[in-house]
């Protein structure tokens, strides 16, 4: 049985608190927080634990307290409140993985399960024994079990459900697949998902593999029983090692590191084994802490009784203050038993068990004309329990019963305002609104009225548009902020403009047309830069107008997307003198050139005293300090991600100065010493958009779009018709950055998807009669696409629908956004056929802003007509223009799709 311990593979930035609380002996404690409630005058206690008895008290107190102790009750309440204390912890339980004999007696049945609560999803898909390109595959409809979605076209999720026999005497959940032992499936793949908190788990940091023939037994993350064993654990009892001999249909396309291996080898399949490994998951967990503070009459001092259900024994860190400035000093003796001087500044103390063990207290003796009571938490040698990130204090005059945050500890969170300064920002946050609000409409008045049209010159109605852009991404970032759905109101004024201009830095004049120049093999060349540059001048005439490069530093991978020195840019696309060749050579031909700059993660070149890879080398040699601390994989020493972590490499956390220096000194480098004009921004999912913001006002491109990469929603395996919340998300990382950057539209290219394989063409609307896009929301900032390096190419990880390619391209090169046009349809059989498309963009000068009007939008046709210039249908149904003022004449022709232009 496998030891490995499991870790979360990716863990998004909202935590969710499940309802499971488990025993306090499975507890690891992680990251904390406490906020304080409203407070309490009336004695009554709003903690979860009934507070000691004076008995009690007075049974575990020292001889020197006991007689105050025994008055504590007795004393006059002052003062008394309940403090929330919230931290995550780690609970254990176990994966099970079992391959056994199906209801069916010739079928086979793979159970999957996990003894932790939850809401759990399988995340899995299949390998063939001939397959050379993607390692997953989806699995045949007959495996898939009941409420299984398709992910892409290369994986299943399907829910875990309870099990109706617990493992080890805990409710668990499972999932059962039907295996037929002589299909050519070679291996069944897949990583467990926790809906709850959003995290994935691997086996040894790779995905769980299911082999279901022997070769496949000699990858480190196989689980299963090893050839010729057979021992099952518990009750199960021993089973032999039968092995089943397949169908060996796939003999002879191997690729060479099979070819040595026995042919019998490839037809013996794995039979039954049952294997545990451990799992961890974090979760919330909720304690308090009851403050009371009482005088005693008889000594004029102050009896504070501190009580808490936080598990096991705990150290309290105090001291006092004598005044306003909440300057920590250690009081007069009595102190409490178990209490030891920490550095002379603070006083430590072992609090008491209760009765029962359920809870802890202490019980501190003040002398008069303290002011307050300071403390915090301590469970252990770096985790700390603190009051919204500051000291706790404790008001100790009967005057002052308000909770002041100590002046001396800067507070993580902001602090809450007293109701007069919350009305007097209202008013200011309300008048700044407004002013923003008519400084749009005057504008946008000004920039309409036909008499300015005439006079205005160019430049200045370009100055106007530019001024309303930027008070509308102002204006929307507080809109936003308050409201929870996307209302295209906010910017619609703006994006019905035709006049294109330069608008600010990263979103290019609108009249972009995007090349991605390479694909997912182009690195095998060794010499791609020199290859694309003999391709730069058929390029321009085809009417491209910006080149997407690809990544161009060393990396770990050849592809470039796992890079480790950032100033070392020989790579396996060319050396750097080649590099900056190509960018001069596109540059005579009038095209603009995109760096693909890889900024989420880092590949390190040293190992700490950990054995763990996080110290980089190179001219940017950093430590884990430059590490996000929630990475679960490269014990990093940041501050937590302020996004989604990439389980291959150390994720880099773009909150450090020193990290974001460094990253736009190197940016600025590039921009100088190679002469990239903007950027493609690789898997900026990973950190907030703030941060890109940050580098592009720093580095000022030409034109920069951001690859926010995010699942569609779907409902028992069919695309939802309404997408708004997955655009939504993305239109929340554009307003992130401000504005300055686009983002590609996978809104537009998963619902293309789902309405050219589907003949469902009606998707092609949404309910107010817009593209169901991002290009129908914020067409300025929506790069739209069909295929990349990543969905097409060799790794076919999301291919658009065979063969409709042109139908995809006639939709986006005659709509608003900015189309991308991958290299692969470029030089194909498709060549023709885009460059006519192309063409007819550029003749009629369709930009990122012109409007589109959908006149059809039905199960088998979809119809719009773009600036009353351009009309464009796609999909095996009829449909002509109309009639009217416009004679319109066809541009352009393709299996299910046309184009005319109005003349």
């Amino acid at each position: 049985m496998s030891t490995v311990r499991i870790e979360p593979l990716l863990h998004y930035y909202r935590r969710e608190k499940p309802s499971y609380r488990p025993p306090s002996k499975s507890f690891k404690l992680s990251s904390l927080n406490a906020l304080p409630k409203k407070l309490v005058y009336n004695g009554r206690s709003f903690c979860n634990f009934e507070p000691p008895t004076p008995r009690a008290l007075t049974l575990r107190a020292a001889s020197t307290d006991a007689a105050t102790v025994e008055t504590f009750e007795s004393t006059d309440l002052f003062f008394k409140e309940t403090f929330p204390l919230k931290r995550t912890e780690v609970v254990e339980g176990k994966i099970f993985v079992r391959l056994d004999h199906g209801k069916k007696a010739k079928n086979w049945m793979l159970t999957v399960g996990c003894s932790l609560p939850g809401k759990w999803v399988l995340h899995w898909g299949v390998s063939y024994v001939d397959d050379v390109g993607s390692e997953w595959d989806q699995p045949p409809s007959e495996m898939r079990p009941p409420g299984s979605i398709p992910i892409k076209d290369y994986a299943i999720d399907t829910p875990l459900n309870k099990s109706a026999s617990p493992v080890g005497g805990d409710q668990s959940h499972e999932v059962k697949i039907d295996v037929k032992p002589n299909s050519a499936i070679a291996a069944i793949n897949f990583v467990l998902k926790d809906e709850e908190t959003g995290a994935f788990y691997q086996h040894r940091g790779r995905d769980f593999r299911v082999p279901l023939v022997d070769y496949l037994q000699e990858d480190d993350n196989v689980v299963g029983a090893k050839w010729g064993l057979g021992a099952w654990p518990g009750a199960l009892g021993k089973l032999s090692n039968v092995f089943v001999k397949a169908e060996s249909s796939h003999s002879k396309d191997q690729d060479s590191s099979n070819e040595s291996r026995d042919p019998q080898q490839k037809t013996r399949r794995v039979e039954e084994f049952y294997e545990e490994l451990p799992i961890a998951k974090e979760i919330a967990v909720n304690n308090s802490v009851t403050v009371s503070v009482r005088k005693c009459p008889e000594t004029a001092k102050n009896l504070l009784c501190l009580e808490t259900d936080l598990p096991d024994h705990v150290v309290v860190h105090w001291g006092v203050c004598r005044d306003d400035t909440k300057r920590w000093e250690i009081p007069a003796a009595p102190h409490p038993p178990e209490t030891v001087v920490f550095k002379d500044k603070a006083l430590r103390t072992r609090l008491q068990q209760k009765e029962g063990g359920k809870g802890c207290w202490a019980l501190f003796t003040l002398e008069e004309g303290l002011a307050g009571f300071l403390f915090v938490f301590k469970l252990n040698e770096s985790m700390w329990l603190k009051c919204a990130g500051n000291d706790f204090y404790i008001p100790l005059s009967s005057s002052n019963h308000s909770i002041a945050l100590p002046r001396e500890v800067p507070s993580e969170d902001a602090k809450v305002p007293d109701s007069s300064t919350e009305a007097v920002e209202e008013k200011k946050f309300t008048a700044y609104t407004n002013g923003i609000i008519n400084e749009i409409r005057n504008l946008v008045s000004d920039i309409s009225l036909e008499k300015n049209q005439k006079t205005k010159s160019k430049e200045a109605q370009e100055s106007i548009l530019q001024e309303i852009e930027k008070l509308a991404s102002e204006a929307y970032s507080i809109f936003r902020s308050t409201v929870p759905t996307f209302t295209e109101e906010a910017i619609s004024e703006t994006e019905e403009l035709k006049a294109p201009a330069k608008i600010c830095s990263g979103t290019g004049t609108g009249f972009e047309i995007l090349c991605q120049g390479f694909n997912w093999e182009s690195h095998k060349s060794g010499r791609w830069y020199m290859e694309l540059q003999s391709k730069a001048a058929e390029l321009s005439s085809l009417g491209f107008t910006v080149i997407w490069l690809p990544p161009p530093t060393d990396s770990v991978s050849p592809e470039g997307y796992m890079p480790k020195d950032l100033y070392n840019l020989n790579s396996r696309y060319g050396n750097i003198d080649e590099l900056k060749e190509t960018v001069r050579t596109f540059h005579k031909v009038g095209i603009k050139v995109l760096g693909d700059a890889v900024l989420n993660h880092r590949c390190a070149d040293y190992q700490n005293e950990n054995g763990i890879w996080n110290i980089f080398g190179g001219r940017l040699n950093w430590d884990a300090r430059a590490v996000v601390a929630d990475d679960p994989h490269f014990q990093g020493r940041g501050n937590k991600s302020s996004g989604e972590c990439f389980h291959a490499a150390p994720n880099i956390d773009h909150s450090q100065d020193f990290v974001r220096k460094d990253i736009k000194e190197w940016l600025h480098w590039l921009r100088e010493e190679i002469g990239y004009d903007g950027w493609r921004l690789d898997f900026v999912r990973g950190f907030w958009g703030g941060y890109v913001k940050d580098y592009i006002d720093s580095t000022e491109p030409y034109f920069a779009v951001g690859e926010y990469w995010d699942s569609l929603c779907y409902t028992y395996g069919e695309m939802d018709h309404n997408q708004d919340a997955h655009r939504q998300r993305i239109v929340d990382w554009i307003n992130a950055t401000n504005g300055t950057a686009g983002a590609f539209d996978v809104t537009t290219k998963g619902i293309l998807h789902a309405a050219l394989e589907r003949c469902e063409y009606w998707r092609l609307s949404d309910q107010k009669g817009k593209p169901p896009g991002v290009l129908g929301w914020w067409p300025s900032r929506a790069v739209t696409f069909i295929e990349n390096h990543d969905t097409g190419s060799t790794q076919g990880h999301w291919r658009f629908p065979q063969n409709k390619e042109m139908q995809g391209y006639a939709y986006i090169l005659t709509h608003p956004g900015t189309p991308t046009v991958f290299y692969d349809h470029i030089f194909s059989h498709y060549h023709s056929e885009i460059k006519a498309l192309l063409s007819l963009r550029n003749r009629n000068k369709l930009n990122c802003r012109s409007r589109v009007k959908i006149t059809k939008a039905e199960r088998d046709v979809y119809a719009a007509i773009v600036d009353e210039k351009v009309a464009v249908k796609i999909g095996p149904g009829h449909y002509e223009p109309p009639s009217g003022p416009q004679t319109w004449s066809k541009s352009a022709e393709g299996k299910d799709y046309k184009v005319w232009e109005a003349s």
